[in-house]
């Protein structure tokens, strides 16, 4: 695949525009950064308000087996019908975001075939036991991430210029420690995490069967990382990133799970990364270690662990203020002001 190539003319432009608003130069801090990286992105130098999509995808996980999670599989399906009904805090923040939300069941355990109102597209119900054997086949894990770039095509060809990718499912936290751990190589007991609110037990439980999972896996090539120990809903959400990457559409990244598809989606091409921009610094523990190597910034530290898209969602008004300011901000030669340097 090709990715799309940042216009760094363009991002030149935007900067001496920044520098010629009615404002001390640099006054505005990483908005200035912000709206300049969107100029290079959407090849303008005043960039367009953002149109938001999210897209949440779902799945279950073997792992769940071992006693990892706080909360029984059956909550992942309970929970996509209540993004449905607009219950969960992804719909209220996506409304008030002004974001298109997508629901997509790409391997949960619940037969929610019924269900009106989310994109039927399981590859399998739920990921083996990554303690075990390969939470998914080669040829799994690839349509997962097909299902993740034919979501984030339709998402674009909707009329999207930000795409964000939430997440749901009940132990992909532990699935997700691994991926971190594997391809930061960083030790389990800096990334491993409480989840979704276990005790002291379940934690060092958790920290135990990520080590196991990375023994087992030792041998085997970081490439292969997503496909042994990831999740469904992880490799649909790389695919998602790559697809946005190529299409030359940015991402905004979540949080803990969010952060292991970014550097699955980095593993199968680096320059991804080119379009991607963090949102938030989960309470997750490993997340600022992810992206640390992701060689991205968070814009905000809000002390979030709930994935679903929420802290990216949550973000989105403050890179709206960002560009309005840089399209709507007088110039020091259109509001007749003496620049300092005039």
């Amino acid at each position: 695949m090709t990715i799309a190539t940042v216009n760094l003319v363009i991002e030149e432009e935007a900067r001496q525009h920044q520098n010629n608003l009615t404002k001390p130069r640099g006054s505005l801090g990483r908005l200035e950064d912000i709206a300049c990286w969107f100029a290079s992105r959407q090849g303008h130098l005043l960039p367009e308000t953002l149109r938001p999509h999210i897209t949440v995808f779902a799945g279950d996980h073997g792992v769940c087996a071992e006693g990892i999670s706080a909360f029984p599989s059956i909550v992942t399906g309970e929970m996509v019908q209540n993004f449905v009904h607009g219950g969960a805090a992804i719909n209220v923040l996506a409304k008030q975001c002004s974001a298109q939300l997508s629901v997509v069941d790409v391997g949960t355990l619940s037969d929610l075939s019924g269900l009106k109102g989310i994109a039927h597209k399981k590859v399998k119900s739920g990921t083996a036991n990554l303690l075990h054997k390969a939470a998914m086949s080669e040829t799994e894990c690839a349509e997962a991430i097909n299902v993740g770039k034919e979501e984030a095509r339709m998402a674009i060809a909707a009329g999207a210029n930000l795409l964000i990718a939430g997440d749901m499912g009940i132990g992909n936290t532990t699935a997700s420690a691994c991926i971190i751990c594997r391809l930061t190589g960083s030790p389990a007991e800096n990334v491993v995490g409480f989840g979704t609110g276990i005790d002291e037990t379940g934690y060092q439980l958790k920290v135990s069967v990520v080590k196991a999972a990375l023994q087992r896996i030792s041998d085997k090539p970081d490439e292969d990382t997503l496909q042994e120990v990831g999740g469904l809903e992880i490799a649909a959400m790389a695919g998602f990133y790559l697809q946005a990457a190529e299409s030359g559409v940015p991402v905004l990244v979540d949080g803990f799970i969010a952060s292991a598809a970014a550097l699955s989606a980095r593993m199968i091409e680096p320059s991804v990364t080119e379009w991607m921009l963090a949102s938030h610094v989960s309470e997750e523990n490993g997340h600022a270690l992810a992206l640390h190597a992701l060689g991205l910034s968070a814009l905000i530290d809000f002390n979030m662990r709930l994935g679903e898209g929420s802290g990216a969602a949550l973000v989105v008004p403050l890179l709206q203020s960002a560009i309005a300011l840089h399209r709507e901000m007088a110039t020091f030669t259109s509001a007749g002001v003496t620049d300092k340097d005039g």
